[in-house]
């Protein structure tokens, strides 16, 4: 059986993605599932984590947002039953590629997935529909009549994050960053209030959100990284800098972050204080650091899987491809050339 793993070399850079044969164990342990997988999608390896928590291997596992069929469950499984159409993300420190044909997962990483739903719409949503929740409702506790800045809106985890924001009434701002994202921006429904396109130069991020809010800056921030520094290498260029979001963001506001190496500087410091405002780093990854939150993640799972079958929360995914064209697609996705990449199994 073959999987796709990462190479890992002596920098990230170095990485390199091979189709690798592997075995998947015969036996189930007590609360663990063999599911056969339909669909697995790709999304960046984080390599710099695995090294910070110590699950650094020569091979990495990639693809571990997988939806599929379960073909046999332990002893002591309650949840499910052969035949059940489940979802799930594969946990940080597995040793199996998603892309394996079967895969051994507990199911605690698992829930129901409606029959109705596409198998490659429920692996592409899964991850960004997680972590559109951990930033809005678990760091940001966003509440009906919130603004909310989504930088990047146009990925598949700003979409996600749009669409959650606006199933609970909060008006809702998104930058784009070409002028396709900023096309596709404003035919998404329900519309955005409005879309700052960030890659004209001539338009300015800050002005245009205090604007939409008559000078009071807005309530939640969602970035997709950040500039620590006025001037960065060209691939950062639009990236917001650390200070704009600061001064548009309101009083008692949050700033959620994706940027790991986010440093503040003592003014930057004091106007986050003044503003009495907050500062949160989303890692959907903590939902595994500890088994007292096992509840709360199958809830979130639940819940995404359940506003995907009602039509709450619609991805925009690409057509996938098959297993044979995921070494290069993987690629793509880990040098940010594309955002997103299917795999089905044929």
């Amino acid at each position: 059986m073959k999987g796709l793993y990462c190479k890992v070399g002596e920098t990230a850079a170095e990485a390199k993605f091979v189709i690798q044969e592997t075995n998947v164990p015969s036996a189930l342990g007590s609360n663990q599932v063999k599911v056969q997988v339909k669909a697995c999608a790709l999304s960046p390896l984080d390599l710099k984590l695995h090294e910070d928590l110590k699950f650094q291997k020569d091979l990495v596992p990639v693809g571990r947002e997988i939806v599929g069929i379960v073909l046999q469950v332990g002893p002591k499984v309650t949840f499910f039953q052969p035949d059940d159409e489940v979802v799930g993300i594969l946990p940080l420190d597995t040793a199996m590629s998603g892309l394996c044909d079967t895969v051994i997962i507990n199911e605690n990483h698992l829930v129901q997935k409606p029959e109705k739903l596409r198998w490659v719409e429920v692996a592409g949503a899964i991850r960004d529909g997680l972590r559109a929740y951990t930033a809005l409702h678990t760091l940001a506790r966003m509440a009906s009549g919130n603004t909310l800045l989504v930088l990047d809106g146009a990925s598949p985890f700003g979409v996600l994050a749009i669409q959650l924001a606006h199933s609970h009434g909060v008006k809702v701002l998104a930058s784009a960053l070409s002028s396709e994202d900023q096309k596709f921006l404003e035919q998404l429904r329900p519309s955005v209030a409005r879309v700052i396109g960030v890659w004209d130069a001539k338009v300015d991020l800050v002005d245009s959100c205090l604007e939409e809010t008559g000078g009071l800056g807005v309530d939640i921030v969602i970035d997709s990284g950040v500039r620590l520094h006025e001037e960065e290498p060209e691939a950062r260029c639009l990236l917001p800098y650390k200070h704009d979001i600061i001064t548009l963001l309101g009083v008692g506001g949050h700033w959620v972050t994706t940027e790991q190496n986010l440093q503040l500087d003592p003014p930057d410091s004091r106007s986050l204080f003044l503003k009495a405002a907050s500062l949160s780093f989303l890692n959907e990854e903590v939902w595994g650091a500890s088994s007292a939150r096992q509840g709360r993640y199958l809830h979130i799972m639940k819940d995404i899987v359940e506003k995907l079958s009602t039509g709450t929360l619609r991805p925009q995914l690409e057509d996938p491809v098959p297993l044979y064209d995921a070494t290069v697609s993987m690629e793509m996705v880990q040098k940010n050339q594309v955002r997103k990449r299917l795999v089905i199994q044929l």
